[in-house]
């Protein structure tokens, strides 16, 4: 498994950062996905589907579900695809100077390759899911002002 974490502080209050961050719409502008929700909190699971779904979503699309759910502080994701999983930890903590210390982990889990395959590939994805961090906590202000229309 290879993960990476990263961290930002935004000004916004984590209640609102909170929403922008972890309640699933039915459509994210920002990252351009779909989602179809089913449940509430650490009971949630959810299709992704790339772009804007108009009907059912296909067969086949990754499917999701919230491990962990505490509102206000941190929600963590997981997506399966194949064959890979992919989970995200969010972590928001006041920060001291006011506004919201956002922490993002993520991690990449490669299955069903050899053992030479595998190593080659966690390898291989270690800068991948470093740059998923970073794109991921640069997209925060944009998923925010969402919020504010």
């Amino acid at each position: 498994m290879s993960s990476a974490t990263g961290s930002r502080v935004v000004p916004e209050q984590r209640a609102d950062v909170w929403r922008a961050l972890a309640v699933l719409g039915p459509y994210c502008p920002v990252c351009d996905v779909s989602y179809v929700v089913t449940g509430s909190g650490r009971r949630t699971t959810f299709v992704a589907v790339p772009g804007r779904l108009d009907g059912e979503p296909p067969e086949g699309a990754p499917q999701g579900r919230i491990l962990e759910w505490a509102p206000g502080r941190v929600v963590v994701t997981q997506v399966e695809l194949t064959p890979e999983t992919w989970t995200t930890r969010i972590e928001l903590e006041d920060a001291s100077a006011g506004g919201t210390s956002v922490t993002l982990t993520v991690s990449h889990e490669a299955r069903g390759r050899g053992r030479l395959a595998g190593r080659l590939l966690r390898r291989a994805a270690r800068p991948m899911v470093q740059r998923t961090v970073e794109s991921e906590l640069d997209k925060v202000p944009a998923h925010i002002a969402l919020l504010h229309g």
